[in-house]
């Protein structure tokens, strides 16, 4: 068992999925309720991860975080090493292939939210902040648990683009997966099947986890 490229994994699930709340709360927010021309484009921007091939993913990526790029430039310029196979890269490369996954659900969950009920409590002279905290997001806080195990379990499992952007360096890239992907080519089938139950049994309990949020979900709107 690989415990090194295991927490890699959840270092990386961990984080991308705290990345991701925030940003997918700002932008299922605005996407729920926007009325702009240009939002079906935002929105075929954000859930493009979702169609492309992880080897096109992984090739934009390993583009924008080269030297030669302005991103992976600047990165350089500023701590003196590159984005590319480095965790740092994989976390970049991470969220926004996650991201339709913490976009997707948020907005379902705003657009549930009775527009008479976000009307009053403007009218009834509430800050924007004060109603967003104390009425929108109790209304959703069970679709905010679920995006965040749904984003845990779906970067646990990534294995394309974390090859692509991150390699394979133990310590720093190497997660489970790639470690299974290592096992299987030097025909340690044992190991290979070890690691692969351990990944079988978290996606398992990040399922059942949706499971029980959604029939909470029902039951309390019975």
């Amino acid at each position: 068992m690989d415990f090194q490229a295991l927490e890699i994994s959840f270092r990386l699930a961990i984080f991308t999925s705290l990345i991701l709340l925030p940003i997918g709360i700002v932008i299922g927010r605005f996407l729920a309720w926007s009325q702009r021309r240009w939002t079906p484009l935002l929105q075929s921007l954000i859930f493009l991860p979702l169609v492309l091939p992880p080897t096109v993913m992984g090739y934009y990526f390993l583009t924008a975080f080269s030297g030669q790029a302005p991103l992976g430039g600047l990165w350089e310029l500023l701590f003196n090493r590159t984005l590319n196979f480095s965790f740092e890269g994989l976390l970049i490369a991470s969220v926004i292939v996650n991201l339709p996954f913490s976009v997707q659900p948020i907005q379902y969950a705003f657009n549930s939210i009775d527009r008479d009920l976000r009307d009053a409590s403007l009218t009834c002279g509430l800050p924007f902040w004060k109603a967003f905290y104390k009425i929108e997001l109790p209304l959703i806080w069970q679709g905010l648990a679920g995006v965040f195990v749904l984003t845990f379990a779906h970067t646990l499992g990534e294995f394309g683009v974390v090859l692509m952007v991150g390699g394979n360096l133990a310590g720093e890239t190497r997660t489970l997966s790639i470690a299974i992907y290592d096992q299987v080519q030097a025909f340690n089938l044992e190991a290979a099947g070890q690691m692969s139950l351990v990944l079988l049994a978290l996606a398992f309990a990040c399922l059942l986890a949706l499971q029980v949020l959604g029939q909470f979900r029902q039951k309390r709107h019975a």
